[in-house]
């Protein structure tokens, strides 16, 4: 244990002095390891991260997240270095739609509103209207204008919720987090009876079920903001797993419960201290979109900025 405490420290060593000959910056989402989370400049759940590559003087940023993060960071930032320590870290759900798909989509409903949330590739991104967080969701599709069909990409559930609270009719693609999927309405039901006392917070990635048993339903953000000013003394979790870590950290006042052990997601466990390491001192892999692409993104992504 001895020994592997004096390892990381030895790779904090190394990612700190690296960091500062490469003038660069960590970005960490809330669901990475908790030593990812630690050794990051910020932490946040995806507007959030946006607006900070946006905003960041630092020559390189290295992205603790997944390729569409990174992507949305080179959107923003082409005259940057973003790297990726694991370029194998995906989305599931961005895998769930193409260029090609949404394509064909948009000519079965020529006219439509293009909405597609941030978990999404650029080539998507590309060729959608607006962009939109889990954070955002609700506001963009309410300030859309009236009278034109909304075609909603690539969230069945973050959409569905969407148009629940606007009221709002939407065309939805049938993508979803693997993750998020498997949180059942029964765990909610089983912690509500254990913890009567507990507030219940989900993802709007959840199921509908699991969103109609919640207190709450907030962005990654979202939830560390109400975890700082609920009075409760127990919160129910229902996100991925890493954002458990930040909770605790922040608020050791506070219990929180994961709504399901099962919330993890592979991808974002990818990232390491090893290959944050190894990415400072390789400058690679690097993630860059090709112009024609990033322009068309950035314009989706811009309006997403504007609102949110």
């Amino acid at each position: 244990m001895i020994e592997g405490s004096d390892s990381d420290a030895r790779l904090i060593e190394g990612i700190l002095r690296l960091k500062r000959e490469r003038n660069a910056i960590i970005l960490a989402h809330n669901y990475q390891l908790g030593e990812v989370q630690d050794i990051a400049d910020f932490v946040g759940d995806s507007l959030e991260l946006s607006q900070k590559a946006a905003q960041t003087s630092a020559a390189v940023i290295v992205f603790c997240g997944v390729l569409f993060m990174a992507e949305t960071a080179s959107i923003l930032c082409p005259d940057k270095k973003i790297l990726l320590p694991d370029i194998h870290a995906g989305c599931a759900m961005a895998d769930m739609i193409t260029a090609e798909g949404l394509r064909k989509k948009k000519k079965e409903h020529p006219g439509a509103t293009v909405v597609c949330y941030v978990n999404s590739s650029a080539e998507v991104k590309a060729e959608s209207d607006v962009c939109c967080t889990s954070a955002s969701a609700v506001n963009i599709v309410e300030k859309l204008p009236e009278g034109r069909e909304i075609l909603f990409v690539p969230d069945q559930y973050l959409g569905h919720y969407a148009s629940t609270k606007t009221g709002r009719e939407m065309i939805l693609w049938p993508g979803f987090c693997p993750t998020h999927a498997r949180i059942k309405s029964q765990d909610i039901v089983r912690l509500k009876q254990e913890h009567p006392e507990g507030k219940v917070v989900v993802h709007p990635e959840c199921r509908p079920e699991v969103i109609a048993l919640a207190d709450e339903v907030l962005s990654t953000g979202g939830m560390c903001r109400f975890a700082r000013s609920t009075m409760a003394a127990e919160v129910i979790v229902g996100t991925e797993l890493g954002i458990i870590h930040r909770l605790r950290k922040e608020n050791p006042d506070k219990r929180f419960i994961p709504a399901s052990e099962q919330a993890v997601c592979p991808q974002m466990k990818l990232i390491t201290l090893e290959n944050v390491l190894w990415s400072l001192d390789e400058m690679a892999p690097e993630v860059k979109v090709p112009e024609e692409i990033r322009l068309r993104a950035k314009a989706a992504v811009d309006k997403m900025l504007e609102v949110g």
